[in-house]
């Protein structure tokens, strides 16, 4: 049986208004001390109640019921069983620029330093370790959810890629194209050619100048560190060019990790999905990009998404092959040689036709393009 899922207290509400019982649904997260008369009113069989307050009442007769209670876990700082992405304002709220050690009070600087503090990469609770694992479920769930029906483009590139360097400028200049012609932008949601793909999405619907000026603005801190001057240089600009709202016309997606908590995430992407585990986080990225993804000058990382890319690609494990674009010649074929090995790799495989190599954004737009329309995210 498909149950109905509940995210927010008001979508419960509404539910309730209109004749429905607490059965056969999902409340992911949720504070049902306002409905606790409800509950112990209205049917609520078949359910599961992720991590949500509830009164001592409520708890009591729910046990008795048909139902799943799943507990919440104290003394994290973040939300297990979050039902919805992130959003700048979320977890960079209360980032006061020009603050020394401001970035460190804000969520995302609380959760990292807690990542931290908690073993990093390896836990020794193991209520630690299902937290960060309930979360990342959690957030992959909302994730489906934000992407379905989208032509989603992936681009790939270092977190070194300076402010006001020429690839930067590139890369933003053809994140904004393409969001115009309607595809759903993504990246690793970190500084360098990921930021650049969220400042040229945030510009769709602003003229050359203005992003040039920003830009300009952006490159008086060239790096991620220190991290409140580039935060500082970041909100000056999202001060200077706010989104007049935020539509859809605007969006981006950022996915970046607390494994790489020192690179902060981007506040130019309109919805993060943030996560603790950087291998899911990593196949997440490349599952995603189903309309391609643009591989710009990037190291290690980067050249890892490629052959992660190049191994669904290869074997279709997740349906038909899609585009594979290495913006940048020189840097693909010389300074990092992946690009000869690829199309060895992909001779007589289906996607050794997905698979370019430019300097041209105009070209790279038209290798989307030609690529067909009807790829879009579906979970």
């Amino acid at each position: 049986m498909v149950r109905r899922e509940f995210e927010t207290v008001e979508a419960v509400e509404e539910h309730l208004s209109q004749g429905g019982t607490f059965a056969n649904a999902v409340f992911q997260g949720l504070n049902l001390l306002g409905l606790t008369a409800d509950l112990l009113r209205l049917p609520g069989g078949n359910s599961v109640f992720l991590g949500c307050t509830l009164s001592p009442e409520a708890y009591e007769h729910l046990g008795r019921s048909d139902v799943l209670l799943f507990p919440r876990i104290p003394g994290l700082p973040y939300k297990p069983y979050r039902g919805a992405l992130y959003t700048p304002e979320e977890l960079l709220g209360g980032y006061e620029p020009g603050v020394p050690g401001s970035y460190g009070k804000t969520l995302d600087g609380r959760i990292y330093a807690h990542y931290k503090k908690t073993g990093g990469i390896k836990p020794p609770s193991i209520l630690e370790s299902l937290g960060r694992w309930l979360h990342d479920h959690a957030i992959s769930d909302a994730l489906e959810e934000a992407l379905e029906g989208r032509m989603v483009v992936a681009i790939m590139g270092g977190h070194a890629m300076a402010r006001g360097h020429d690839d930067y400028a590139q890369v933003a200049a053809l994140s904004r194209d393409l969001t115009r012609r309607g595809f759903f932008m993504v990246s690793g949601g970190g500084p360098g050619a990921m930021e650049a793909t969220h400042l040229g999405a945030w510009f769709a619907s602003r003229r050359d100048a203005e992003l040039e000026e920003a830009i300009r603005i952006l490159a008086h801190a060239p790096l991620f560190t220190p991290v409140e001057a580039w935060y500082d240089a970041a909100f000056e600009v999202a001060r200077a060019f706010p989104l007049r709202h935020v539509d859809e016309d605007c969006a981006s997606l950022g996915i970046p990790t607390w494994l790489f908590g020192h690179e902060p995430p981007a506040i130019f992407a309109t919805q993060i999905a943030k996560l603790f585990a950087n291998s899911f986080r990593e196949d997440q990225l490349v599952s995603i990009a189903t309309a391609g993804i643009i591989f710009a000058p990037g190291s290690a990382g980067t050249i890892q998404e490629i052959f992660q890319d190049a191994t669904q690609n290869h074997y279709e494990s997740l349906g038909p092959p899609s585009p594979m674009i290495f913006f940048g010649k020189s840097y693909w074929t010389h300074t990092k040689p992946v690009y000869p090995l690829l199309t060895k790799l992909a001779q007589g495989r289906r996607y050794a036709s997905c698979l370019a190599l430019t300097d041209s954004p105009s070209e790279v737009v038209a290798q989307i393009e030609s690529h067909d329309k009807g790829f879009c995210f579906s979970s």
